[in-house]
């Protein structure tokens, strides 16, 4: 596992920050000035790439495929995949991105200005494209497996990681780098803005409110997760060290509103994954919640775990609540920390879940860090357009 996120830049600053109860949601100048109704955002460090990637590369590097890039690399450390192996062997990717607005813009913006689009630069059209991160990531670590980008709005991490999973379920690959990147500029959200999505709070840490009474939006995030997916034999073969196993992938699509998501296509993805796990409720210790802090989003997963879990109250967190919503990273972040707590035997709670309400009232939302022990979680991740996400995690 490889991170780059507001809670942290290593494995070990975000296990503290998750057990800590730590917020990474700041209040930006820049984007009061700039005319958001929300001035809101998750504080994301900036990646310095200098001392690994060459100038002539960097220019063809948005914001996010530098995130991504630190997060890749620190998880092929981890994972003990030196160059010379990965060289030498069919390694893939397949990464979660959805926007790339910010390098678009900026490219746009040169041509309308110059009345030429040779002043776009020579970068701008792999800065700009949706494959833009493992199109890079490919060229930088010399990846010769699956080169493919999941584009799912919310949902791309995770369906990211659970494609890697199906393709070596299937033996076509052996070995698949996975994860989601998410710009955190203000242009990449400023739409959302608009459409009064994000949260009001003075206070900004407490602004993402997943589950609770008072929540009236989400608060934008980002960074880069990735996760390194191999078959169990090619993990033995080399001698790598095992975390955890990805044991199901549920998927499904409402089919229904562009925006607002229904309680019928979240449930069939966890259904859905329960089924390919072929695992029983009860087995499942602890549920990462998709919940972004909107209305109707919470309330309608809320139903939905209620309606797969039946009678046993499975303890459920949204970790969005100290990282504000990282879009099309979630699905793979929240995999990385969920991974941390069962590691760790802790459940970081949703920190600013004080009441819930009529509908969200149904399910076990844990408020505070609790000292617990499990050894399978599941992890929900839905998006724009209704696609859904769910996967289901053993520990090892």
């Amino acid at each position: 596992m490889g991170i780059w996120s507001c809670l942290g830049t290593t494995l070990e600053e975000v296990r503290q920050s998750l057990y800590d109860g730590r917020s990474g949601i700041v209040f930006s100048q820049e984007r009061k000035d700039a005319g958001f109704r929300s001035p809101l955002t998750a504080n994301v460090p900036k990646a310095d790439l200098k001392p690994f990637v060459g100038r002539n590369q960097r220019q063809f590097m948005p914001e996010e495929a530098q995130y991504a890039y630190m997060a890749t690399r620190d998880a092929l450390a981890a994972a003990r995949l030196e160059q010379d192996y990965i060289d030498s062997h069919e390694v893939g990717i397949i990464y979660g991105n959805d926007s790339v607005a910010e390098a678009t813009m900026v490219a746009l913006d040169k041509f309308r200005q110059a009345g030429a689009t040779a002043a776009c630069g020579s970068g701008a059209i792999f800065q700009s494209m949706n494959s833009t991160v493992t199109m890079n990531l490919a060229c930088l670590f010399h990846l010769k497996g699956i080169n493919l980008t999941a584009s799912a709005a919310c949902a791309s991490g995770s369906q990211s990681i659970g494609l890697g999973a199906l393709l070596i379920r299937n033996g076509l690959q052996e070995c698949v780098v996975c994860g989601g990147a998410q710009e955190a500029n203000m242009y990449g959200v400023a739409s959302f803005d608009g459409i009064q999505s994000f949260a009001l709070n003075d206070e900004a840490t407490k602004a993402s409110r997943p589950f609770d009474r008072d929540r009236n939006g989400l608060v934008p995030g980002g960074g880069a997760a990735t996760v390194i997916l191999e078959s169990y034999e090619h993990a033995v073969r080399r001698g790598a060290p095992i975390l955890a196993e990805i044991v199901g992938w549920g998927f499904s699509g409402n089919g229904d509103h562009i925006s607002t998501p229904n309680i019928a296509g979240p449930a069939r993805s966890l259904e859905l994954c329960l089924k390919d796990a072929g695992v029983q409720t009860r087995e499942i210790g602890y549920v990462n919640a998709h919940a972004t802090s909107t209305k109707i989003g919470d309330a309608r997963e809320a139903q939905a775990i209620a309606q797969a879990f039946g009678d046993y109250r499975v303890p459920v967190t949204s970790t969005k609540s100290q990282t504000g919503h990282e879009m099309w990273m979630a699905g793979a972040s929240e995999i990385i920390y969920s991974l941390l707590m069962m590691k760790n035997d802790f459940i970081a709670g949703s920190i600013n879940f004080e009441n819930p309400d009529d509908e969200t009232a149904c399910i076990n939302v844990v408020p505070e860090t609790r000292e617990a022990h499990f050894d399978m979680f599941l992890s929900n991740s839905f998006g724009f357009g209704g696609t859904n996400s769910t996967l289901i995690v053993k520990n090892i």
